[in-house]
């Protein structure tokens, strides 16, 4: 199944892609990436009234950038009502405007799926200095304004949640139960690795793990988590490389 946009299938590749390869559909990483990258695909997503809707509640809140932006939104539109139904999880969401952004498409194209925003809304918490390249406290943010924006907005289904991702995201999960696709958009080594390895046991089959920072040139500490965790250990090929990681997990079969 191709990338659909206005009813229009988008085909980037050619039928002799493999459908399935390595627990991950190469096939739909190249329509996304490839597809937003050289195919024009950007132009027609940005031309989209519910991508601009959403993309507004995002404006002046998120760093996250229009591509991976629009990579979440196809994710969420055209993929994840392939799968499993779950809910959603943010690990770190900064003034709140990447969640904001999947909270709007998910009321339309993801009835009953929930976002859960978690962060510690005072910044970054230690680094670790080997590895990491950031220091402590960037990204804070102010809890209370960015939920009063989230109400105000009309987002019912988003939620977020204040403290270290070891002290909220286990009853986040336990509530939540089936996960259908984590947003890890945090930049150190530590935080990267613990929020894939906590939300496991809890993704549906193929659930999207997509990661905003590992690619970031400030961000080493969250390429090594993605490096020893899911590709050395976990044995995990990425979908797409660009605009971000995105892994399948579990693995497809097939």
């Amino acid at each position: 199944m191709s990338t659909v946009i206005n009813d229009v299938p988008f085909v980037v590749t050619h039928e002799s892609v493999a459908t399935y390869r390595n627990g991950r559909n190469p096939r739909d990483g190249y329509d996304r990436g490839a597809g937003l990258k050289y195919r024009g695909l950007a132009q027609k997503i940005a031309a989209q009234p519910d991508f601009q809707a959403a993309a507004a509640l995002a404006h002046d809140r998120s760093i996250v950038s229009p591509d991976r932006l629009m990579n979440l939104y196809m994710l969420i539109r055209l993929y994840l009502p392939r799968i499993a139904p779950g809910h959603i999880v943010e690990y770190g969401s900064f003034k709140g405007g990447s969640a904001m952004f999947m909270a709007k498409l998910a009321q339309h194209y993801l009835p009953g799926v929930n976002i859960y925003g978690l962060d510690t809304f005072q910044g970054l918490p230690a680094p670790d200095n080997s590895i990491d390249g950031l220091p402590p406290g960037e990204f804070a943010s102010n809890y209370d304004e960015v939920t009063s924006a989230a109400k105000v907005a009309g987002l019912e289904n988003l939620q977020f949640i204040r403290g270290l991702f070891h002290d909220t995201a286990p009853s986040v999960l336990t509530l939540c139960k089936n996960v259908a696709l984590i947003h890890i958009d945090c930049d150190l080594y530590e935080p990267v690795q613990y929020a894939y390895d906590i939300s496991k046991p809890f993704m549906v089959p193929g659930g999207y793990v997509v990661f905003d920072d590992a690619t970031e040139a400030s961000c080493l500490g969250a390429t090594e988590a993605v490096e020893n965790a899911l590709i050395q250990r976990d044995g995990l090929h990425a979908e797409q490389i660009d605009p971000h990681f995105v892994f399948r997990y579990p693995p497809l079969k097939g």
